[in-house]
C-alpha cells in the first residue's frame, strides 16, 4: 500500500506543478516576425494576439502581400509559443511523460 501512496503523492505534486506552470504560461509572450521585420505579431500564452506591428513601408504593398505577411508572422509566433509552453510544462513535470500522450497545446 505504501507504493500506491507514493504514486498518489507524486501525482498530486505533478498536479500542483502543472497548475503553477499554467499560470506562468499565461504570462508568456512570443513574437513572430515576417517580411524582414515589416510585420510583427506578439501572442500571449493563451495564443491571443496582444500586439500587431506593421511598418509604414509595408502599408504601400498590395493587400494580399500584407495578408500573407501577417499570416506568416502569426505562424512564426505560434511556433515559438508552442516551444516556450512545452519547455514550461517539461520543467513542471520534470520530463515526466506518458507514452502516446500529447499535451493540448
Amino acid at each position: 500500500m505504501t507504493d500506491f501512496n507514493k504514486i498518489l503523492d507524486k501525482a498530486k505534486e505533478i498536479e500542483n506543478k502543472v497548475k503553477e506552470s499554467q499560470e506562468k504560461i499565461k504570462k508568456i509572450e512570443a513574437e513572430g516576425i515576417s517580411g524582414g521585420n515589416s510585420v510583427k505579431i506578439v501572442l500571449n500564452g493563451e495564443g491571443e494576439i496582444v500586439k500587431l506591428y506593421l511598418s509604414q513601408e509595408i502599408l504601400n504593398e498590395e493587400k494580399n502581400v500584407i495578408e500573407d505577411l501577417i499570416i506568416a508572422a502569426h505562424s512564426n509566433a505560434k511556433s515559438k509559443l508552442k516551444t516556450k509552453t512545452s519547455e514550461e510544462i517539461s520543467k513542471a513535470t520534470d520530463g515526466f511523460g506518458i507514452p502516446g500522450f500529447k499535451w493540448p497545446l
